[in-house]
Parts: structure tokens; sequence; C-alpha cells
């Protein structure tokens, strides 16, 4: 991969909840993601970006996002599990590009207090996933009772996270570099 241009897999927390716990676990697979040669990252928190509310879709579309969104040739969200649900305010946010998506690769990071580790709040961001374009891997990084993972100042207590997140990042890239070469050398007919 050295001899052909980096890929681009920015990483979105997707949540604005104050006190969140899976805002180390988003730092912990941004710090993982930037370890691999041939890889550019950026990492975006929602809780940083304009959020107006006073419409939807791409009539609230923030050019620094979208901008992003069409550069990248993966996505990695990571999305707390709230009450088998994920945050709104990331919908709101995935809703606001459409063709900056088509034929990339995502890869989800479920975040939970609970046991399950954000299984469920994957299980309901992949239909809209696929609705918007992307294309969803079959690797999953589950952060279960995610407060007994990292201590109170962010720190890894558990070290097998470093080896999931790897095979979870070994199946994104391949995705992302298959369907790269899919957008620029085959023709949708």
């Amino acid at each position: 991969m050295t001899s052909e241009r980096p890929l681009f897999i920015p990483v979105i927390l997707g949540t604005t909840r104050q006190g969140r716990m899976s805002l180390p676990a988003a730092k912990l697979v941004s710090q993982e993601l930037g370890k691999l040669g041939g890889i550019e990252t950026e990492f975006i928190d929602i809780a940083q970006m304009p959020l107006p509310t006073s419409d939807a879709g791409e009539a609230i579309k923030d050019a620094k996002f979208a901008a992003s969104m069409d550069r990248a040739d993966a996505l990695i969200i990571v999305a707390p599990e709230y009450n088998h649900g994920y945050c709104g305010l990331l919908k709101h946010v995935l809703d606001s590009c459409l063709k900056e998506y088509i034929h990339k690769a995502v890869g989800i990071v479920g975040v939970s207090a609970g046991a399950f580790g954000g299984a469920r709040v994957i299980e309901n961001l992949l239909p809209v996933l696929r609705e918007l374009g992307l294309v969803t891997i079959f690797w999953d990084v589950n952060f279960s009772t995610v407060q007994k993972v990292f201590d109170a100042n962010g720190a890894l207590l558990d070290s097998a996270y470093p080896r999931r997140i790897e095979k979870f990042l070994k199946e994104l890239i391949w995705m992302a570099k298959t369907l790269r070469y899919g957008r620029e050398h085959v023709a949708l007919d």
C-alpha cells in the first residue's frame, strides 16, 4: 500500500452527552487506527459540531463534515447505546450527507454500561447506514460494561481490546481498499 495514496478513515464519536464513557473508547480506536501505515484519520466529535435543529437532512449540512465524508474511504462510528438505541443527534448529523457515503465502508463500535456492549445500538444503526449507501463490515467492536474497561482518567484497563480493534480494523481496511478500487475502476451500469 506504500505506493498508493493513503486511505482516509475518520472516526466519528456519535454522542453529545456530558460524562460520556464512549469518549475513551473512541480515542482508543482512533489511536489504534493512527498507528497503522497508509492510513490518515480524523477524530470527529459531534458534540463539537454546529448542529442546527431548525431544519434537517442536507439543509443543515456542515461543509467541513461533508468534505470529510466525501474524502473518506471508510468511516468508523463509535456509538453508545441509549435504551437500545443511538443518539438522535448522531442520526441528525448522518442524515446531513447522502452522496458522500455511497459505496464506502463503515465499521461500528458499540459502547454500553451493560453486558451487551452496544450490540443493540449496532443492530439499530445497520439499516440506517445501509439506507445511506454505506457498506457495513461484519466485525464490530463492543465495549461492554465500559466503566470497567477504562479508569476515571480514560486509561485502558482491559488489554484484550487492542487485539479486538486490530481484527476490526483489518476487515475495515480490506473493505475500504476494495470499495475504493470499485468506485474508481468499475462503472455502475
